[in-house]
């Protein structure tokens, strides 16, 4: 073998050495020019490659021989009786949703001969229509050892509504009564001397019925409208009606919204007797007040700012004396994000034509004598800044300043005592009359809330006020600082809490003396300053199971006898105990 490659090697070398030396004799005698004449044309064809085998033969006799293995398998059968399982996801246990009654009754009785009573219900009629129904009642029998009268009073109450709600509109129509019973029992020292009187005959009965509508609707550019119908009357021959009607209309303006109220206030009433100022109860006095108005207003949003722009445009009209006069008042109000929801300040100045009523004044102050003169009040403007916000997540805060003038601000100032017309048991001087007064006001209200845990809330607020009247005198039986702290306290599961104390500062009124043939600003008179007073109420209750639980009520813990209005004291301590049941009706 290693012949045969030598002698390929060596003819290898020959082949190559010849091609050298023909090549180097053709550069030599140069190339010459030649014809080459095609007779067929070229048709390639592809040859077998030469390939190299994958595993050549070798025939050298050292090669080792491989030996054959022979593989077998020995199977065991194995019997299985595992079955795989389906997967079931895992449940998250839930918290299970309260309990949620549709009805309530609370009933409670204490010292002195205090009865407390409250219903509610509220039953859904079909998927859509709902009545509810709410009835109140609250009285006392106490008596005072230092006053001929008793000092009873009530206050009873009945509302049904009945709802309707749909996908472009809701709307509700309601009904309510109302009964209350006082008793002139403010009488001042010597007043009796001369009079004879029987205690019966100084209650005075306020009776309420009232019928209304509201409705809402989303995709319309009336957007509500709210009707009311009220008549209200005593036993003393006094009836008021009163009717409202408001509307609103609202048209979006691209990012802005436009909106344009309406409003028919009308309220008409009758006074069977005359004002205490004359000593003759010759006439009574009738009354009857329309007023007619239009508030358009712009809304405008931004980031951080919320402004509205308006105007109130109200003609009022005395239909008892044929006048009317126009009046123009500012809507205005802004809010602005300072820093988020730590600081936001806002401000406002807004007027309005107030329609007063024989009805909204009982309500401040029961004890008046059906002898009033109702006449509206003319707010010129109400002019507020203020900052609010949260300083942290359980703290929030709200600071205000204001200054408003009102004309014709009805305060409240003691009935002469008249001689001349003692067979009315109000003429003693223990009622009140309205006197009217043009008075500048400016406040400072600042307000804390905190929310300790979720289980207990706290809260205070203050608000110091400064008068100045047109005719120079005080305003009457207005406070000139006022404040209160009220909590909620959640103990476990079972006990509850709360507290509300609450002070109200001094104020000024005066005792006259009606005189025949003279003006009533010229009757003999003394002012009387009624200190400020304090007064704390505070309530616990124990839930038994989910339908029952028991309450105790405590107010004027302080047992303070202080006075409200002038010759008005009220009940010292007070304890009540009742009980509060939750059901299905």
């Amino acid at each position: 073998m290693h012949k045969h490659l030598k002698y390929l090697i060596f003819l290898f070398l020959g082949i190559v050495q010849f091609g050298f030396s023909q090549e180097e004799e053709e550069d030599e005698e140069g190339l010459g020019t030649e014809t080459v004449t095609v007779t067929k044309a070229y048709t390639p064809t592809i040859s077998d490659a030469f390939k190299i085998k994958s595993l050549p033969d070798l025939n050298d006799s050292i090669v080792l021989q491989k030996k054959k293995v022979d593989y077998t398998i020995f199977s065991v059968p194995v019997a299985s009786t595992f079955t795989p399982a389906k997967g079931k996801a895992s449940t998250v246990k839930k918290t299970p949703p309260p309990i949620l009654y549709n009805s309530y009754a609370s009933v409670g009785a204490g010292n002195p001969g205090n009865i407390l009573a409250d219903f509610y219900t509220s039953r859904e009629i079909g998927r859509e229509d709902r009545l509810d129904i709410g009835l109140t009642h609250n009285s006392s029998r106490g008596d005072f050892d230092e006053v001929f009268f008793d000092n009873l009073f009530s206050d009873s109450k009945l509302d049904a509504a009945y709802s309707q709600r749909d996908r472009d509109f809701d709307w509700v129509a309601n009904v309510g009564f109302q009964h209350q019973l006082y008793n002139w029992y403010g009488t001042p020292e010597g007043a009796l001397d001369f009079v004879t009187v029987d205690e019966k005959d100084a209650k005075q009965n306020y009776f309420m019925a009232e019928i209304g509508t509201k409705l809402n609707l989303a995709d319309s550019f009336f957007k509500s409208g709210e009707l009311i119908y009220r008549r209200f009357w005593d036993t003393y021959k006094s009836g008021e009606n009163r009717v409202v009607f408001e509307p609103v209309l609202d048209f979006p303006i691209t990012d802005e919204e436009l909106s344009l109220g309406a409003k028919v206030d009308w309220v008409q009433g009758k006074f069977e007797n005359a004002s205490l100022n004359n000593t003759e109860n010759a006439n009574g006095i009738a009354y009857s007040n329309l007023q007619i108005g239009l508030n358009p207003n712009l809304k405008i949003l931004r980031d951080n700012l919320t402004l509205r722009l308006g105007a109130k445009f109200i003609y009022g009209m005395d239909l008892e004396n044929s006048d009317g006069s126009f009046f123009i008042f500012p809507d205005v109000t802004a809010s602005y994000r300072l820093l988020d929801e730590v600081a936001i300040a806002y401000g406002g100045i807004v007027g309005e034509l107030r329609q007063n009523s024989y009805y909204g004044l009982v309500e401040e102050n029961p004890f008046v004598s059906p002898t009033l003169t109702i006449q509206p009040t003319d707010q010129q403007y109400d002019a507020y800044a203020g900052l609010k916000g949260q300083l942290f997540a359980n703290l929030s805060y709200n600071i205000k300043a204001s200054y408003k003038a009102e004309n014709r601000l009805p305060l409240f100032t003691l009935n002469p005592e008249s001689t001349f017309r003692n067979e009315e048991i109000y003429a003693l001087g223990n009622s009140f009359q309205v006197f009217y007064d043009d008075v500048k006001t400016f406040g400072v209200f600042g307000e804390l809330n905190i929310d300790v845990n979720r289980n207990f809330t706290l809260g205070i607020n203050a608000e110091y006020y400064s008068y100045n009247t047109e005719t120079d005198n005080p305003a009457w039986n207005l406070p000139d600082l006022t404040g209160s702290l009220f909590m909620d306290y959640q103990i476990g599961e079972k006990w509850y809490m709360g507290a509300n104390l609450f002070y109200v500062g001094k104020r000024s009124d005066f005792s006259s003396m009606a005189v025949q043939n003279v003006q009533p600003s010229d009757f003999p008179a003394i002012i009387l300053e009624l200190d400020g007073y304090f007064d704390a109420n505070a309530h616990i209750g124990y839930r038994l199971n989910k339908q029952l639980s028991i309450f105790v009520k405590a107010a004027n813990i302080a047992n303070n006898n202080y006075q409200r209005w002038a010759n008005y004291q009220v009940q010292g301590l007070q304890i009540l105990g009742g009980a509060t049941y939750k059901f299905d009706f």
